[in-house]
């Protein structure tokens, strides 16, 4: 019953499926022409290295600040547990770092959490502003804000993302500490609650969606076309940590090739992949938004009659 009213309430709206699935495949093609941009890859470069410096001071901030206020192996459990989202052989290297800290005197963690805050700080302000600009430039940004604005926005999206992803962090590891230590499970049965695939995915689409929407341009992007970009950015992060798993495990093994640095190759190329999927993200949404605004606007002959 629910099939027909469905077909009905198309054909109201006039909807050609033959239509969509064209303009489906046109601002996909559009999408993938801002991505393959020149000045593109620059911004993926930047933003790559500046992801790089920041993410161990980062580490080391988190278990200095456990430290202080708990034991810092529950941290290098849980940041364990965030990183199954990662290509094996780059997680080695994040479960290295936590061991590594997760075993090292609080007080040598609090001195190297003062530093990394500096470094960190510096390097991830960089890697926002790096960020943003590639998506303006993806966006064709006319007005660009000014050099005090765009700082105060790197730095307003960062302290929004950082909050964001320990709200996250927070409420998935409360399901699990009530679910594995206290038993509590009211959700049973619904094993997705629990994965960190799941948390990663929701996250990144919420994140990418308000990035997209209010910092890619001076004017707001239509939301839906930033929920769009979103939820592809994020799709495409998680199919490039399985694709390439799948690919260094079982197809060619880059230690033959770079040896002894192969992990740290590997990372990097994750990186690259994931900064490449939320640039492709924007460009999506941006190229959704014009096919939207192109729907709503009537043709001149339209207009005269």
């Amino acid at each position: 019953m629910r099939l027909p009213k469905l077909i009905t309430r198309l054909r109201a709206r006039d909807f050609d499926p033959v239509m969509a699935a064209r303009v489906s495949l046109i601002v996909l093609g559009k999408a993938l022409t801002r991505l393959w941009g020149r000045d593109v890859m620059l911004y993926n470069g930047g933003v790559s290295f500046f992801v790089m410096l920041a993410i161990f001071p980062a580490i080391a901030i988190v278990m200095g600040l456990y430290s202080v206020l708990s034991d810092p192996a529950v941290v290098a459990q849980q940041g364990e547990a965030v990183a199954q989202v990662m290509p094996d052989a780059a997680r080695l290297i994040l479960q290295s770092e936590l061991v590594r800290l997760s075993t090292a005197p609080p007080t040598a963690i609090s001195v190297q959490s003062g530093i990394a805050l500096l470094i960190g700080g510096y390097a991830a302000h960089r890697g926002f502003k790096a960020l943003l600009a590639g998506l303006s430039f993806i966006h064709d940004e006319d007005k660009p804000r000014g050099f005090v604005g765009f700082n105060l926005l790197a730095l307003a999206v960062l302290i929004a993302a950082m909050a964001a992803l320990g709200a996250l962090s927070a409420v998935f590891f409360t399901f699990r500490i009530l679910g594995e230590t206290f038993e509590l499970r009211p959700l049973r049965g619904t094993l997705w609650l629990y994965s960190e695939w799941t948390w990663a995915s929701t996250g990144m689409t919420l994140g990418m969606a308000l990035i997209y929407r209010w910092a890619m341009s001076r004017e707001p992007v239509d939301w839906r076309a930033s929920i769009l970009g979103g939820a592809m950015a994020a799709a495409l992060c998680i199919f490039a940590s399985w694709a390439l798993g799948f690919y260094v495990e079982q197809i060619v093994q880059l230690g033959a090739t770079y040896g002894s640095v192969a992990t740290v190759v590997i990372f990097l190329i994750w990186l690259s992949w994931n900064v490449n999927a939320v640039f492709f993200g924007g460009a999506l949404a941006t190229e959704a938004e014009l096919a939207m605004h192109a729907r709503r606007v009537p043709l001149a002959s339209e207009q005269s009659s």
